[in-house]
């Protein structure tokens, strides 16, 4: 089988394998493993219909029944490739957003199916979902999954279901504590300067583009959080690792 191997990891391209090889062969041995030295977390395999299979299931073979089994499938023969910075709630909107503009729109239960599960989503990537939200989630892929009318409908919820089993506590996270584990989802970051590292060099000031962050040179710098926007400049630009995500 052919798979497209991207997403973060070394070696990207097209990579011909037997049925039967391990996902950890196909991501370290042949793949190169993950940049950085950051740790893997998941793979999508089958393209944007494809499910999302943990670290922990990296030693199952790659076949046809077995990656039905866990969620996913073998589909286009895609294969994405995520490392601990991916926030898997965050992944699982860009693919159901993905797949509503897909969607030709005839059936009901795909075309406001992925609409709604989008708009869910989009609310907890926000802060904004409940708990009310994950059944209701269920209960529309439950939807998706025996009314459409074509392949792409009743794969669609695929991406949103794998992460709602084997990272659930990720969107409990956005939605009870209000944090995004990954520190992607924009409206859930907190910056801000630890004193203890500031030396005062101004780079994040200067780079700063609202204004947020005061403070003299060679004096701890200060960040407003009322003018923050969250762009993550700072964050990027400060070379003493003073500036805080969280």
């Amino acid at each position: 089988k052919v798979f497209s191997l991207v997403g973060k990891i070394n070696n990207t391209g097209l990579v011909e394998v037997p049925m039967g090889m391990s996902l950890r062969e196909i991501i370290f041995d042949i793949g190169g493993g993950i940049p950085g030295g950051k740790s893997f977390k998941a793979v999508q395999t089958g393209g944007p219909s494809g499910g999302c299979i943990p670290e922990r299931l990296i030693d199952m073979p790659v076949d046809y029944e077995r990656l039905t089994e866990v969620g996913s499938m073998m589909g286009s023969g895609g294969m994405i490739v995520m490392d601990e910075d991916t926030c898997m709630v965050d992944l699982a909107k860009y693919f159901t957003n993905f797949l509503q503009e897909e969607s030709c729109g005839k059936c009901v239960p795909c075309r406001e199916g992925l609409r709604r599960m989008g708009e869910i989503l989009k609310d907890i990537t926000q802060g904004k979902g409940s708990m009310e939200d994950l059944s209701l989630i269920e209960d529309l892929a439950g939807l998706l999954k025996d009314a459409s009318l074509c392949a792409l409908g009743t794969t669609a919820a695929n991406p949103v279901m794998s992460t709602l089993k084997y990272f659930r506590d990720e969107y409990i996270a956005h939605i009870s504590d209000h944090k995004c584990p990954a520190g992607v989802c924009r409206e859930l970051i907190t910056y801000g300067i630890d004193p203890d590292n500031c030396t005062g060099c101004g780079l994040c000031k200067k780079n700063c583009p609202s204004g947020a962050i005061s403070g003299e040179r060679k004096q701890t710098h200060v960040l407003d959080t009322e003018k923050c926007i969250k762009c993550g400049i700072c964050y990027n630009v400060c070379k003493f690792e003073a500036v805080r995500k969280e």
